[in-house]
Protein backbone atom coordinates (compact mmCIF):
# COMPACT_ATOMS: atom_id res chain seq x y z
CA UNK A 1 0.00 0.00 0.00
CA UNK A 2 2.74 2.41 -0.91
CA UNK A 3 0.30 4.90 -2.43
CA UNK A 4 -1.96 5.08 0.58
CA UNK A 5 -0.27 7.80 2.62
CA UNK A 6 -1.85 9.58 5.57
CA UNK A 7 -0.44 11.85 8.25
CA UNK A 8 -2.51 11.23 11.36
CA UNK A 9 -1.35 12.68 14.66
CA UNK A 10 -1.57 10.49 17.16
CA UNK A 11 -10.99 8.06 27.65
CA UNK A 12 -13.59 6.38 27.91
CA UNK A 13 -16.43 6.49 25.34
CA UNK A 14 -18.64 9.51 25.72
CA UNK A 15 -21.90 9.29 27.55
CA UNK A 16 -23.94 10.16 24.47
CA UNK A 17 -23.14 6.74 22.96
CA UNK A 18 -25.97 4.39 23.57
CA UNK A 19 -23.87 1.64 25.11
CA UNK A 20 -21.14 3.76 26.68
CA UNK A 21 -20.81 4.41 30.37
CA UNK A 22 -22.37 7.64 31.58
CA UNK A 23 -19.96 10.46 32.22
CA UNK A 24 -19.82 11.44 35.91
CA UNK A 25 -22.06 14.40 36.56
CA UNK A 26 -20.38 17.55 37.78
CA UNK A 27 -21.68 19.96 40.35
CA UNK A 28 -21.96 20.45 44.11
CA UNK A 29 -22.32 17.65 46.56
CA UNK A 30 -25.79 16.61 47.54
CA UNK A 31 -27.21 17.88 50.81
CA UNK A 32 -26.27 15.89 53.85
CA UNK A 33 -28.72 14.01 56.11
CA UNK A 34 -31.21 16.14 57.95
CA UNK A 35 -30.81 16.42 61.74
CA UNK A 36 -33.65 14.99 63.86
CA UNK A 37 -34.47 14.90 67.59
CA UNK A 38 -37.25 15.29 70.21
CA UNK A 39 -37.99 18.26 72.42
CA UNK A 40 -37.51 17.63 76.19
CA UNK A 41 -40.42 18.30 78.50
CA UNK A 42 -40.10 20.97 81.17
CA UNK A 43 -38.54 19.72 84.41
CA UNK A 44 -41.27 20.77 86.90
CA UNK A 45 -44.38 19.91 84.93
CA UNK A 46 -46.51 17.07 86.32
CA UNK A 47 -47.95 14.59 83.84
CA UNK A 48 -51.59 13.70 84.18
CA UNK A 49 -52.19 9.95 84.56
CA UNK A 50 -53.48 8.21 81.50
CA UNK A 51 -56.43 5.98 82.18
CA UNK A 52 -55.77 2.34 81.38
CA UNK A 53 -57.79 0.75 78.66
CA UNK A 54 -58.26 -2.98 78.82
CA UNK A 55 -56.70 -4.85 75.92
CA UNK A 56 -54.76 -1.90 74.63
CA UNK A 57 -51.28 -0.51 75.20
CA UNK A 58 -50.01 2.98 74.65
CA UNK A 59 -48.61 3.45 71.16
CA UNK A 60 -44.98 4.47 70.75
CA UNK A 61 -44.53 7.85 69.10
CA UNK A 62 -43.70 7.67 65.41
CA UNK A 63 -40.11 8.58 64.49
CA UNK A 64 -40.03 10.98 61.55
CA UNK A 65 -38.33 9.40 58.54
CA UNK A 66 -35.31 11.14 57.09
CA UNK A 67 -35.55 11.14 53.30
CA UNK A 68 -32.71 9.28 51.62
CA UNK A 69 -30.43 11.21 49.32
CA UNK A 70 -31.48 11.05 45.70
CA UNK A 71 -29.34 8.87 43.39
CA UNK A 72 -28.48 11.99 41.39
CA UNK A 73 -27.09 13.66 44.50
CA UNK A 74 -25.01 10.60 45.34
CA UNK A 75 -23.71 10.52 41.76
CA UNK A 76 -22.83 14.21 41.85
CA UNK A 77 -21.24 13.98 45.27
CA UNK A 78 -19.01 11.02 44.41
CA UNK A 79 -18.26 11.89 40.80
CA UNK A 80 -15.16 13.97 41.42
CA UNK A 81 -13.86 11.50 44.00
CA UNK A 82 -14.04 8.68 41.46
CA UNK A 83 -12.42 10.78 38.75
CA UNK A 84 -9.54 11.78 41.02
CA UNK A 85 -9.07 8.19 42.15
CA UNK A 86 -9.12 7.01 38.55
CA UNK A 87 -6.58 9.64 37.56
CA UNK A 88 -4.24 8.66 40.36
CA UNK A 89 -4.57 4.99 39.44
CA UNK A 90 -3.77 5.87 35.83
CA UNK A 91 -0.63 7.78 36.87
CA UNK A 92 0.48 4.90 39.07
CA UNK A 93 0.19 2.45 36.18
CA UNK A 94 2.14 4.77 33.89
CA UNK A 95 4.92 5.22 36.45
CA UNK A 96 5.20 1.53 37.31
CA UNK A 97 4.87 0.39 33.69
CA UNK A 98 1.76 -1.65 34.44
CA UNK A 99 0.16 -1.16 31.03
CA UNK A 100 0.17 -2.95 27.69
CA UNK A 101 1.05 -2.00 24.12
CA UNK A 102 0.77 -4.22 21.07
CA UNK A 103 3.50 -4.98 18.57
CA UNK A 104 2.71 -1.78 16.66
CA UNK A 105 3.11 0.36 19.78
CA UNK A 106 -0.62 0.95 20.29
CA UNK A 107 -1.45 2.01 23.86
CA UNK A 108 -5.22 1.64 24.29
CA UNK A 109 -5.37 3.08 27.80
CA UNK A 110 -3.38 6.19 26.90
CA UNK A 111 -5.49 6.70 23.78
CA UNK A 112 -8.78 6.45 25.67
CA UNK A 113 -7.77 8.44 28.73
CA UNK A 114 -5.54 11.15 27.26
CA UNK A 115 -5.30 11.38 23.48
CA UNK A 116 -9.04 11.17 22.80
CA UNK A 117 -9.64 13.74 25.53
CA UNK A 118 -7.33 16.12 23.67
CA UNK A 119 -9.04 15.54 20.32
CA UNK A 120 -12.63 15.60 21.58
CA UNK A 121 -12.99 19.40 22.20
CA UNK A 122 -12.04 20.07 18.57
CA UNK A 123 -14.40 17.32 17.42
CA UNK A 124 -17.39 18.44 19.51
CA UNK A 125 -17.03 22.19 19.96
CA UNK A 126 -14.69 23.59 17.32
CA UNK A 127 -15.58 21.66 14.15
CA UNK A 128 -18.97 20.42 15.46
CA UNK A 129 -18.66 17.20 13.49
CA UNK A 130 -21.89 15.58 12.31
CA UNK A 131 -21.67 11.85 11.56
CA UNK A 132 -23.94 9.97 9.19
CA UNK A 133 -24.10 6.29 8.33
CA UNK A 134 -22.13 5.04 11.34
CA UNK A 135 -24.24 1.87 11.16
CA UNK A 136 -22.33 0.97 8.00
CA UNK A 137 -19.18 0.42 10.06
CA UNK A 138 -19.15 -3.23 11.23
CA UNK A 139 -19.66 -3.83 14.94
CA UNK A 140 -16.87 -6.42 14.98
CA UNK A 141 -14.28 -7.96 12.71
CA UNK A 142 -11.86 -6.35 10.32
CA UNK A 143 -12.89 -3.62 7.87
CA UNK A 144 -11.06 -1.04 5.76
CA UNK A 145 -12.39 2.53 5.90
CA UNK A 146 -11.33 4.52 2.82
CA UNK A 147 -11.73 8.31 3.01
CA UNK A 148 -10.85 11.45 1.08
CA UNK A 149 -7.92 13.51 2.36
CA UNK A 150 -7.66 17.30 2.55
CA UNK A 151 -7.03 20.32 4.72
CA UNK A 152 -3.29 21.16 4.36
CA UNK A 153 -2.70 19.62 7.81
CA UNK A 154 -4.09 16.12 8.47
CA UNK A 155 -6.74 17.01 11.03
CA UNK A 156 -9.28 15.01 9.03
CA UNK A 157 -7.57 11.80 10.13
CA UNK A 158 -7.95 12.77 13.79
CA UNK A 159 -11.61 13.73 13.40
CA UNK A 160 -12.28 10.46 11.58
CA UNK A 161 -10.68 8.55 14.44
CA UNK A 162 -12.82 10.44 16.99
CA UNK A 163 -15.98 9.84 14.95
CA UNK A 164 -15.49 6.07 14.92
CA UNK A 165 -14.49 5.93 18.58
CA UNK A 166 -17.23 8.17 19.98
CA UNK A 167 -20.18 7.59 17.65
CA UNK A 168 -20.01 3.85 17.01
CA UNK A 169 -22.16 1.84 19.47
CA UNK A 170 -19.25 -0.56 20.02
CA UNK A 171 -16.75 2.26 20.60
CA UNK A 172 -14.34 0.86 18.05
CA UNK A 173 -10.81 2.11 17.52
CA UNK A 174 -9.58 3.16 14.08
CA UNK A 175 -6.01 2.22 13.16
CA UNK A 176 -4.89 4.73 10.53
CA UNK A 177 -2.16 4.00 8.00
CA UNK A 178 0.38 6.83 8.03
CA UNK A 179 3.02 8.13 5.64
CA UNK A 180 6.75 7.69 6.27
CA UNK A 181 7.08 11.36 7.25
CA UNK A 182 4.99 10.81 10.38
CA UNK A 183 7.47 8.32 11.79
CA UNK A 184 10.54 10.51 11.36
CA UNK A 185 9.11 13.58 13.10
CA UNK A 186 9.99 13.83 16.80
CA UNK A 187 7.06 13.66 19.25
CA UNK A 188 4.63 13.07 16.38
CA UNK A 189 6.18 9.65 15.84
CA UNK A 190 5.56 8.57 19.44
CA UNK A 191 2.03 9.96 19.58
CA UNK A 192 1.08 8.29 16.31
CA UNK A 193 2.34 4.92 17.53
CA UNK A 194 0.57 5.28 20.87
CA UNK A 195 -2.67 6.17 19.10
CA UNK A 196 -2.51 2.93 17.11
CA UNK A 197 -1.33 4.21 13.73
CA UNK A 198 1.21 2.35 11.66
CA UNK A 199 3.17 2.61 8.44
CA UNK A 200 1.14 2.59 5.25
CA UNK A 201 2.35 -0.76 3.94
CA UNK A 202 0.41 -3.82 2.80
CA UNK A 203 1.95 -6.13 5.40
CA UNK A 204 0.91 -4.04 8.42
CA UNK A 205 -2.54 -3.32 7.01
CA UNK A 206 -3.26 -6.98 6.27
CA UNK A 207 -2.04 -8.06 9.72
CA UNK A 208 -4.37 -5.59 11.41
CA UNK A 209 -7.34 -6.58 9.26
CA UNK A 210 -6.81 -10.28 9.93
CA UNK A 211 -6.78 -9.52 13.65
CA UNK A 212 -10.25 -7.98 13.31
CA UNK A 213 -9.18 -4.33 13.54
CA UNK A 214 -10.73 -1.31 11.83
CA UNK A 215 -8.10 0.13 9.49
CA UNK A 216 -8.30 3.59 7.94
CA UNK A 217 -6.59 4.72 4.77
CA UNK A 218 -6.66 7.93 2.73
CA UNK A 219 -5.33 6.90 -0.70
CA UNK A 220 -4.89 10.45 -2.02
CA UNK A 221 -1.96 10.93 0.36
CA UNK A 222 -0.01 14.17 -0.03
CA UNK A 223 -1.69 14.82 -3.37
CA UNK A 224 -4.99 15.27 -1.57
CA UNK A 225 -3.91 17.05 1.58
CA UNK A 226 -1.61 19.45 -0.26
CA UNK A 227 -3.80 20.37 -3.24
CA UNK A 228 -4.65 24.04 -3.86
CA UNK A 229 -7.89 25.52 -2.59
CA UNK A 230 -9.15 25.87 -6.16
CA UNK A 231 -9.26 22.05 -6.40
CA UNK A 232 -11.20 21.53 -3.16
CA UNK A 233 -13.44 18.46 -3.04
CA UNK A 234 -12.00 17.14 -6.30
CA UNK A 235 -10.53 13.74 -5.50
CA UNK A 236 -6.98 13.11 -6.63
CA UNK A 237 -5.66 9.80 -7.96
CA UNK A 238 -6.21 6.82 -5.67
CA UNK A 239 -3.01 5.05 -6.66
CA UNK A 240 -2.87 1.56 -8.17
CA UNK A 241 -5.46 -0.05 -5.89
CA UNK A 242 -3.14 -1.44 -3.24
CA UNK A 243 -5.74 -0.91 -0.51
CA UNK A 244 -8.30 -2.97 -2.46
CA UNK A 245 -5.84 -5.83 -2.88
CA UNK A 246 -5.06 -5.81 0.84
CA UNK A 247 -8.74 -5.87 1.79
CA UNK A 248 -9.38 -8.78 -0.58
CA UNK A 249 -6.53 -10.84 0.84
CA UNK A 250 -7.90 -10.32 4.35
CA UNK A 251 -11.51 -10.86 3.27
CA UNK A 252 -12.46 -7.52 4.86
CA UNK A 253 -15.22 -5.18 3.62
CA UNK A 254 -14.36 -1.74 2.27
CA UNK A 255 -16.32 1.18 3.77
CA UNK A 256 -16.18 4.38 1.67
CA UNK A 257 -16.11 7.56 3.76
CA UNK A 258 -16.67 11.17 2.68
CA UNK A 259 -15.49 14.14 4.76
CA UNK A 260 -16.81 17.67 4.14
CA UNK A 261 -15.45 20.69 6.00
CA UNK A 262 -11.73 19.92 6.12
CA UNK A 263 -10.95 21.62 2.81
CA UNK A 264 -11.65 25.10 4.22
CA UNK A 265 -9.72 25.01 7.52
CA UNK A 266 -6.49 26.16 5.81
CA UNK A 267 -7.28 27.56 2.34
CA UNK A 268 -4.04 26.83 0.50
CA UNK A 269 -3.49 29.61 -2.04
CA UNK A 270 0.20 28.94 -2.69
CA UNK A 271 3.04 26.47 -2.25
CA UNK A 272 6.61 27.53 -1.44
CA UNK A 273 8.23 24.57 -3.22
CA UNK A 274 11.83 25.69 -2.71
CA UNK A 275 11.34 26.07 1.03
CA UNK A 276 9.55 22.72 1.11
CA UNK A 277 12.55 20.99 -0.51
CA UNK A 278 14.95 22.60 1.96
CA UNK A 279 12.84 21.43 4.93
CA UNK A 280 12.19 18.01 3.46
CA UNK A 281 8.41 18.50 3.30
CA UNK A 282 6.19 17.47 0.38
CA UNK A 283 4.85 21.04 0.26
CA UNK A 284 4.98 24.28 2.24
CA UNK A 285 1.52 25.87 2.38
CA UNK A 286 0.75 29.53 1.97
CA UNK A 287 -2.69 30.53 3.21
CA UNK A 288 -4.44 33.89 3.75
CA UNK A 289 -3.16 33.85 7.34
CA UNK A 290 0.05 31.79 7.22
CA UNK A 291 2.91 32.66 7.41
CA UNK A 292 1.80 36.31 7.52
CA UNK A 293 0.33 36.14 11.04
CA UNK A 294 3.01 33.86 12.44
CA UNK A 295 1.79 31.21 14.92
CA UNK A 296 -1.67 32.78 14.93
CA UNK A 297 -1.91 31.96 11.25
CA UNK A 298 -1.65 28.25 12.06
CA UNK A 299 -5.02 28.29 13.86
CA UNK A 300 -7.55 26.44 11.65
CA UNK A 301 -10.80 28.11 10.64
CA UNK A 302 -13.81 26.79 12.64
CA UNK A 303 -15.66 25.15 9.76
CA UNK A 304 -18.66 22.84 10.19
CA UNK A 305 -17.80 19.23 9.34
CA UNK A 306 -19.85 16.29 8.11
CA UNK A 307 -18.51 12.72 7.96
CA UNK A 308 -20.60 10.14 6.12
CA UNK A 309 -19.88 6.41 5.97
CA UNK A 310 -21.20 4.65 2.89
CA UNK A 311 -22.46 1.14 2.42
CA UNK A 312 -19.71 -1.50 2.69
CA UNK A 313 -18.31 -3.16 -0.42
CA UNK A 314 -17.82 -6.85 0.37
CA UNK A 315 -14.68 -8.68 -0.78
CA UNK A 316 -15.31 -12.19 0.57
CA UNK A 317 -16.84 -13.42 -2.66
CA UNK A 318 -13.58 -13.12 -4.59
CA UNK A 319 -11.02 -15.89 -4.90
CA UNK A 320 -7.46 -15.60 -3.61
CA UNK A 321 -6.18 -15.12 -7.17
CA UNK A 322 -8.49 -12.14 -7.69
CA UNK A 323 -6.19 -9.92 -5.62
CA UNK A 324 -3.58 -10.29 -8.39
CA UNK A 325 -5.93 -9.23 -11.20
CA UNK A 326 -4.95 -5.63 -12.11
CA UNK A 327 -8.17 -4.96 -14.05
CA UNK A 328 -10.33 -6.05 -11.12
CA UNK A 329 -8.24 -3.91 -8.77
CA UNK A 330 -8.70 -0.92 -11.04
CA UNK A 331 -12.47 -1.41 -11.27
CA UNK A 332 -12.98 -1.78 -7.52
CA UNK A 333 -10.70 1.17 -6.81
CA UNK A 334 -12.66 3.29 -9.24
CA UNK A 335 -15.93 2.14 -7.67
CA UNK A 336 -14.79 3.24 -4.21
CA UNK A 337 -13.48 6.56 -5.54
CA UNK A 338 -16.68 7.33 -7.43
CA UNK A 339 -18.83 6.53 -4.42
CA UNK A 340 -16.81 8.90 -2.23
CA UNK A 341 -16.86 11.65 -4.87
CA UNK A 342 -20.62 11.32 -5.44
CA UNK A 343 -21.28 11.55 -1.69
CA UNK A 344 -19.06 14.63 -1.43
CA UNK A 345 -21.10 16.42 -4.08
CA UNK A 346 -24.32 15.38 -2.36
CA UNK A 347 -23.15 16.68 1.02
CA UNK A 348 -21.96 19.95 -0.53
CA UNK A 349 -25.39 20.55 -2.06
CA UNK A 350 -27.03 19.93 1.31
CA UNK A 351 -24.61 22.18 3.21
CA UNK A 352 -26.10 25.53 4.22
CA UNK A 353 -22.81 27.26 5.02
CA UNK A 354 -19.13 26.55 5.43
CA UNK A 355 -19.27 27.59 9.08
CA UNK A 356 -22.82 26.63 10.13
Amino acid sequence: MADAKVIPFGDEPRSRRGTGAARPASGKRGAGGRKSGSAAAGGGAALAPVPEQQGTSPEAPETPEVPAAAPEAVEQGGGWDRRIAGGLAFLRRRITGDYEVDEFGYDKELTDQVLMSMIRPFYEKYFRVEVKGIENVPADGGALIVANHSGTLPLDGLMLQAAVHDEHPAGRHLRLLAADLVFVLPVVNELARKAGHTLACAEDAQALLERGELVGVMPEGFKGIGKPFSDRYKLQRFGRGGFVSTAMRAGAPIVPCSIVGAEEIYPMIGNAKTLARVLGFPYFPITPTFPWLGPLGAVPLPTKWTIQFGEPIETKGYSAEAAEDPMLMFNLTDQVREQIQHTLYKLLVQRRSVFF
